[in-house]
């Protein structure tokens, strides 16, 4: 009788400890939103326009050095132009396009990860204007003990797709060549720490 007892309590020790262990090398990085960087580049018939929001907060979560989840928060409020346009600025921030009045943040959440060779595909769920789509990217991902650097192959967004309506083709059918595409270009260089 004690040697079963023995035998169950070593089994139950073994399970415990691959529980524990499990639920240890699971880590919650903090997004560190100084050093990480989200780029834009928008087009229309006569040229294009470039550049980038900032992060007001996001994590992420590694387990066994491989990405299993996280969510970021960009403030919209932070939209730039790369040529210091103020009224292009004002303009991407008013109803015409990201009424931030109304809607001050948009939030990706990470929902799925898949491998693709060296790199991973991003799968999750982009919230802007408060309409959520699925999207998802390429990137690659280097996980130090204390570090993470997530960046992005560049990759599309639709902004029909969010009711984002200025001079565009999927509302408006008399625009000839006074449109602004619906796809924009968005890539991410996310650098997040323990």
């Amino acid at each position: 009788m004690k040697k079963l007892k023995l035998t169950l309590f070593s089994i139950a020790f073994t399970a415990f400890s691959f529980v524990s262990q499990s639920v240890f090398a699971q880590d919650n990085f903090k997004v560190d939103i100084e050093n990480s960087k989200l780029t834009w580049k928008g087009y229309k018939p006569t040229g294009d326009h470039t550049g980038a929001i900032t992060l007001a907060s996001g994590n992420i979560t590694i387990e066994n050095k491989i990405l299993t989840g996280g969510s970021f928060v960009a403030d919209m409020n932070t939209i730039k132009d790369n040529d210091g346009s103020a009224k292009l600025e004002s303009h991407l921030k008013s109803e015409d396009f990201f009424e931030i009045a109304a809607y001050p943040t948009s939030i990706f959440e990470i929902t799925e990860i898949a491998n693709k060779g060296e790199k991973i595909q991003v799968i999750g769920n982009m919230t802007i204007k408060g309409i959520t789509k699925q999207l998802s990217f390429l990137a690659s991902l280097k996980v130090n003990n204390d570090i993470i650097i997530l960046t992005s192959d560049t990759f599309q967004i639709n902004r029909a797709d969010f009711n984002v309506k200025h001079k565009s083709k999927s509302f408006f059918n008399d625009l000839k060549d006074k449109f602004v595409n619906d796809d924009f270009d968005f890539q991410v260089t996310i650098i997040a720490k323990k």
